[in-house]
């Protein structure tokens, strides 16, 4: 399924998406009009309201408007733990329903069963906005049963194997993730004499350490090429 980006500019931040956090759950809506997703995106994040959500999926894509290590305001409950630790998704098309919202929802949990993946999470991590607030939301899914909705999730999430395209994808997004840690504290004296003897750039303390780098280091320790 295609995944488009459509992010919503860092100056709208202070209104759509303030707080920096740990996602931790996803919350399931329905959007409760019949626009594609890419026009969701961009009324959701045009309008003046702290209204937000991070994606929007219709019949033919995903669309997403916010970074996913930023809160959104849509589940209603404040600070809570829907807006603070959940990764929304507006599932599009639910006022007609019909075979474009079938295959919303489809789209909507094959893009939440990656989103598992991606973070190790189980099923059990997937939760609908009535949860938080009350609300029947999402409401067409609600009467169409939730549990079916789970299992089409379930089914996507225990798909086997991982593409080539899937498995390149995770490693980029762990790559960029661990590069900006820093080091560990019981590992800083050694980590500082490395870097002052030339022996390691000084970058991406978390990295994994391939076979030619473990080697170029330690030829350098060996020959004595390291800084004095």
């Amino acid at each position: 399924m295609k995944i488009v980006k459509k992010l919503c500019p860092e100056e709208r931040y202070g209104i759509k998406c303030p707080y920096e956090r740990e996602a931790d759950r996803i919350v399931v809506h329905n959007t409760a009009n019949d626009a594609p997703a890419v026009n969701e995106i961009a009324y959701m994040i045009n309008r003046p309201e702290e209204v937000s959500f991070h994606f929007a999926v219709d019949d033919k894509e995903a669309v997403q408007g916010l970074p996913l290590d930023r809160n959104a305001w849509a589940s209603g409950d404040g600070l809570g733990a829907g807006n603070m630790r959940g990764i929304h998704v507006e599932i599009c098309c639910s006022k007609s329903g019909g075979e474009r919202f079938q295959r919303a929802e489809e789209n909507a949990a094959e893009l939440i069963a990656g989103l598992l993946r991606e973070r190790g999470w189980g099923l059990e991590r997937v939760t609908k906005h009535q949860d938080y607030d009350g609300k029947y939301c999402p409401h067409r899914t609600l009467d169409m049963g939730w549990e079916r909705f789970l299992g089409m999730v379930k089914e996507y999430l225990e798909e086997d194997g991982m593409d080539y395209q899937r498995f390149k994808e995770f490693m980029e997004r762990y790559n960029r993730e661990i590069s900006g840690r820093a080091v560990s504290g019981w590992a800083g004296e050694s980590w500082e004499w490395a870097k002052e003897r030339g022996l390691l750039d000084g970058s991406a303390p978390k990295a994994p350490l391939t076979r030619e780098q473990a080697a170029m280091v330690l030829s350098r320790v060996l020959s004595g090429e390291e800084k004095a």
